[in-house]
């Protein structure tokens, strides 16, 4: 059985929405994932388009609200920018929380390829951390059946 998932941001329109496609693209075999933010905005982008370059097609996604997800039962709450893990509400109790802080992408200045340099930056760090944080959960909980 998959184990579900919400990475939460601000505006769930960067990282989480990267975090969600990653997830569900190496890790779909083990997980489900989701993403909202505290506010929700639009989907960058660029975020797309970093994402298309290994595979990955968030075009469809949507940004949407932490609301949307009240009552829902999730494994993991995970926080990726220090605003969401300070406003996470408590609806999501007896969950996992966990906060993996990523640099805001969209507040990349330089021009566009400078811009997309940190976005492929961000987008690599969150790929290596969660294959890594899930590789060590999945083992342990297959060592503790």
């Amino acid at each position: 059985m998959k184990i579900k998932v919400l990475f939460l941001c601000t505006a769930n329109s960067c990282r989480s929405q990267m975090a969600e496609g990653i997830a569900n693209h190496f890790l779909g075999d083990q997980l489900e994932a989701f993403s909202a933010g505290t506010e929700a905005s639009f989907v960058n982008p660029r975020a797309i388009a970093v994402l298309k370059e290994i595979g990955i097609d968030i075009s469809q996604h949507r940004s949407k609200n932490l609301d949307e997800f009240f009552g829902q039962n999730f494994a993991y709450v995970i926080t990726l920018c220090g605003d969401a893990n300070e406003k996470c509400p408590l609806f999501f109790g007896g969950v996992r929380r966990t906060h993996l802080g990523f640099s805001d992408p969209a507040k990349a200045t330089g021009d566009e390829e400078e811009i997309l340099t940190e976005f492929r930056k961000v987008r690599d760090e969150i790929k290596i951390t969660l294959i890594d944080f899930f590789g060590k959960e999945f083992n342990e909980r297959s060592v503790s059946r």
